[in-house]
């Protein structure tokens, strides 16, 4: 409610000493403070950022029982989607993947497909002590993948046991923050050379590296392209010092 107490009853026996009450007066009395509720300044780049933490696209990559989680979170008790977050089943309308359970050798290669089929900027969220550093099975099994982030970049690392909702809630604030805070100029930037990515998505296994720590190095098969890459996996992975321990021979 409004009211204005410039305006005085005229037919009224007391004069000018009664305010003439107005409902909702909508209109603005002056042009600067029309300005002042219309115009907003800001950047491009707050402005992009701002609309992009906003309206994130998750892909869920439920593999586990971790992604049994986000049966309640979905729910109305936790309310996913008031953080404008509406679950793709799309990796093209997708700007975020969750990856929730273990990685295996064999769903490495569909893993690196869909985060390069996501458009940029596409952000990756690590659920689970399972697809951190592979869990429970990071110790005797050969087959599993130890940690995503040996294959895609990881942004926001959940640790849990499943997580908690209210965890995963907190992971997404986070999220929302660092995308506040980025640069466009930057994202352009980015080279694509870098990237843990494939063009034909087979892996290959090779010989022990080091006997005495048990480490080998999850490689694929990148000179067997038709197209040629300049960086190779073999290069990136004695640049960033990325093994993947495997069980060695006995």
């Amino acid at each position: 409610m409004v009211v204005n107490f410039t305006n005085y009853l005229s037919d009224n026996n007391l004069g000018n000493k009664l305010p003439k009450r107005i409902m909702n007066d909508i209109q603005f009395s002056s042009l600067d403070k029309m300005f002042t509720n219309s115009i907003i300044l800001t950047t491009f780049n707050d402005f992009s950022n701002w609309a992009r933490l906003s309206s994130l696209w998750p892909l869920l990559y439920g593999t586990s029982c971790c992604f049994i989680e986000f049966a309640s979170l979905i729910g109305s008790r936790f309310d996913f989607d008031r953080y404008g977050l509406v679950p793709r089943s799309s990796p093209r309308q997708a700007d975020l993947i969750i990856t929730a359970g273990t990685v295996t050798m064999k769903m490495a290669p569909s893993l690196v497909r869909l985060y390069e089929q996501m458009p940029e900027p596409k952000y990756v969220i690590a659920m689970g002590a399972c697809t951190i550093t592979g869990g429970m099975f990071s110790t005797d099994s050969y087959t599993t993948v130890r940690g995503v982030d040996k294959l895609i970049p990881v942004d926001v690392y959940l640790p849990g046991c499943p997580p908690k909702p209210e965890a995963i809630i907190d992971a997404i604030i986070k999220l929302r923050k660092k995308i506040a805070q980025e640069i466009y100029n930057d994202r352009t930037k980015i080279d694509q050379g870098e990237r843990y990515f494939t063009l034909n998505h087979q892996f290959a296994l090779f010989s022990i590296v080091n006997e005495e720590k048990s480490n080998q190095q999850l490689l694929n098969n990148f000179l067997q392209f038709e197209e040629t890459s300049k960086i190779t996996f073999a290069k990136m992975g004695k640049e960033t010092e990325i093994f993947v321990p495997l069980r060695g021979k006995e």
